[in-house]
């Protein structure tokens, strides 16, 4: 193996558990994580703007309380049944970033943050958006606040900005008795397949340009001027903060994984999570793990995006720990690592670096927390398989 190969092997390296638990599970380096939460909490101080991060990378009540004592505004979710969680656990301020068609999936969270006094703000990017949320909020007597989605090139969900239905829709909402017009919402996911810093510094100024210069349209218009909530892990870690914007939205940043090292926002040693693997077979190309895609996720990246493989590992076993090694394939149960200098062998343990840390937490009913020192923490990943 090279020098520069054995090095690169070296910044993956950790302390294996001397205990090992049952295999595989997810393991957060306790330390890591703090510091990539006060890394853009500080960010978003320095910046003047507020930081509502999404929930959905960690889906845990322990990561987002941390959150909110240092200095978040409120949190973000994606479905109404993860937000209800977080409501019924005490949270105050929660965002639903998904667009709701359907008036019976949101009669539940209306409800539950009614009960426990918390605000909860929605979106919408179409005429049935805009009905299904005027209907449910008429229907329980309240307004609720609602933003209007942008799409700023991610071509997901959203209503382009020169688009004559932005203003048509913005009017919509705020002439609806049963809504409250608040905001323009954004999501740039396109920046997970930029190039390099300036493409990210050119998506992070576009988005917010796009919508600032919507915002002034809609006041020419007569209309109120709302709040502009912008934001992704790789504009936000790649990227200045760009003027316009009052809130950002990221969520991979907790944890941050094999994607976010590839598009240079961080290196190996910022990475919080882990899955801890055992080796249960071996033959002549691959070591066999015990994880597959029910553990690692088949996912490439957000938004599919990504490099080939499925994540990178180090080995526990002495003779093999200086190795970097590609998780090449995986089946349900699982995981085929290449090797090709030093085999670890049968019962030894991997440390595996996902691709896309966000997947992979969606996949446990909890996480062990660790700090040097301390005995680990298990704790849940609570708002597991709310999926509606």
């Amino acid at each position: 193996m090279s020098d520069d190969k054995r090095q690169e092997a070296e910044l993956y390296q950790r302390r294996f558990p001397l205990a090992a638990m049952r295999t595989p599970y997810i393991e957060v380096d306790d330390l890591i994580l703090q510091r990539n939460l006060v890394r853009v909490q500080d960010k978003a101080r320095e910046a003047n703007v507020l930081l509502r991060p999404h929930l959905k990378t960690h889906k845990s009540l322990l990561v987002g309380r941390r959150q909110m004592q240092l200095g978040a505004v409120g949190l973000t979710a994606s479905k109404p049944s993860e937000a209800m969680v977080f409501v019924d656990a005490g949270f105050t301020d929660i965002t639903l970033a998904y667009p709701v068609i359907d008036p019976a999936s949101v009669e539940d969270l209306i409800a539950l943050a009614a009960a426990r006094k918390a605000r909860v703000g929605y979106i919408a990017s179409s005429r049935e958006g805009v009905d299904a949320l005027d209907a449910v909020g008429t229907r329980f007597g309240v307004r609720l606040d609602c933003s209007l989605k942008i799409d700023v090139g991610l071509h997901r969900v959203g209503v382009r900005p020169d688009d004559p239905l932005a203003l048509d829709l913005a009017a919509d909402i705020a002439s609806r008795r049963g809504l409250r017009f608040t905001g323009l919402l954004s999501h740039a996911g396109q920046a997970y397949s930029s190039t390099g810093s300036d493409e990210l510094r050119r998506i992070a100024l576009e988005e917010a340009e796009l919508l600032t210069a919507l915002r002034d349209k809609l006041i020419l218009a007569g209309l109120p001027a709302v709040f502009i909530s912008t934001g992704s892990t790789p504009t936000v870690l790649g990227a200045p903060i760009a003027p316009g914007s009052d809130e950002i939205r990221p969520g991979n940043y907790a944890f941050l994984d094999m994607t976010a090292v590839r598009l240079g926002l961080c290196g190996p040693e910022d990475l919080a999570l882990t899955v801890v693997a055992r080796v249960v077979a071996t033959n002549e190309r691959h070591v066999i793990i015990d994880a597959g895609s029910k553990t690692l996720s088949s996912d490439f990246g957000p938004h599919g995006t990504g490099g080939g493989g499925f994540g990178l590992a180090v080995s526990s076993h002495v003779a093999a720990s200086r190795e970097l090694y590609r998780v090449e394939r995986l089946s349900e149960e699982h995981g085929f690592v290449a090797w090709s200098k030093e085999c670890p062998p049968i019962g030894s343990l991997m440390r595996i670096y996902p691709n896309h840390s966000c997947a992979v937490m969606a996949q446990f009913d909890s996480f062990v927390l660790t700090s040097e020192g301390a005995e680990p923490q298990v704790a849940p990943v609570d708002a597991r398989g709310r999926l509606t």
